[in-house]
């Protein structure tokens, strides 16, 4: 049995008393991957929700009307298919069901993405990262960089869609310190893939007013507030990717916000190795 399994009664819990039901994580349209762009027309423009408080941190009852509300519309929106716009610890990203193959076709087309260009699956909490992934570390390693601002890359497994970055068999984890995209990712029941909300080579966003140019083609925005300064560059290198795929080993493939505690952790309490690049 794998090790999320037990989890099915916690996250069917969570969904109920925010009025939501557990539903197929997937999505209601269909498609491949490399398809011809849509040519039906672009929506107006996105619905904007705004969290309670910094959004980051949960509201002091799950139950508040507009926590409820946004994680509510984000679930419901992801399971059509959509492209939702969310906060994380790091930056602003762009979420949609990994399991649609015409969402993540969505994705790469609206942010003129290169397909080459893998995007990174978003899970709720560390016991996930067994049903999508081979893990070759110990757990404690992975409760002691996750939830965090690090994406962890490792062998993906046969759950994972093959049309979501079909050309590797690697694949980046990311379970944000940020409670609205872990309960959001809990209350959903499958992988989010995630990448970050801007244009291709442009400047990372801090804050929903940065990316507004994407949001015509948004299904929804949800505002959680700034994140970090935004007249600071330290504040928009996003999470620290790390591979982790070859055992004993790790390497830095974008040193990302939190390059110096990673390696400590990675070194001096796993004794890990440093490769000079990518260990795959």
């Amino acid at each position: 049995m794998s090790p999320a399994r037990p989890c099915r009664g916690l996250r069917a819990a969570v969904a109920t008393g925010f009025g939501l039901s557990e539903g197929p994580a997937g999505c209601a349209r269909s498609g491949r991957l490399l398809r011809p762009p849509s040519t039906s027309p672009v929506a107006l423009g996105a619905r904007l929700l705004r969290l309670p408080g910094s959004g980051a941190l949960r509201a002091a009852s799950p139950e508040h009307a507009g926590w409820a509300e946004a994680l509510r519309a984000a679930v419901a929106e992801l399971r059509a298919g959509a492209v939702v716009a969310v906060p994380t610890d790091t930056l602003y990203g762009l979420a949609c069901s990994a399991n649609c193959s015409a969402a993540l076709e969505d994705v790469y087309r609206l942010k003129g993405r290169s397909e080459a260009k893998p995007l990174a699956v978003c899970l709720g909490r560390v016991a996930d990262v067994y049903r999508y992934c081979r893990v070759k570390v110990p757990e404690e390693l992975l409760k002691d960089l996750l939830p965090g601002p690090v994406t962890l890359v490792m062998e993906r497994s046969e759950e994972l869609n093959k049309d979501l970055n079909p050309f590797t068999h690697l694949v980046g984890i990311r379970i944000p310190d940020h409670a609205f995209m872990q309960d959001l990712a809990r209350v959903f029941g499958g992988p989010l893939a995630l990448t970050s909300a801007n244009f291709s080579s442009q400047a990372s966003s801090l804050n929903v007013k940065e990316f507004q140019d994407l949001w015509p083609h948004l299904s929804l925005v949800i505002d959680g507030g700034p994140i970090g300064d935004d007249q600071s560059p330290e504040y928009r290198l996003g999470s620290t990717v790390v591979d982790l795929s070859v055992p004993g080993k790790f390497g830095i493939i974008r040193s990302g916000c939190a390059l110096e505690s990673t390696t400590a952790i990675l070194q001096r309490k796993y004794g890990l190795l440093l490769s000079d690049g990518p260990c795959s």
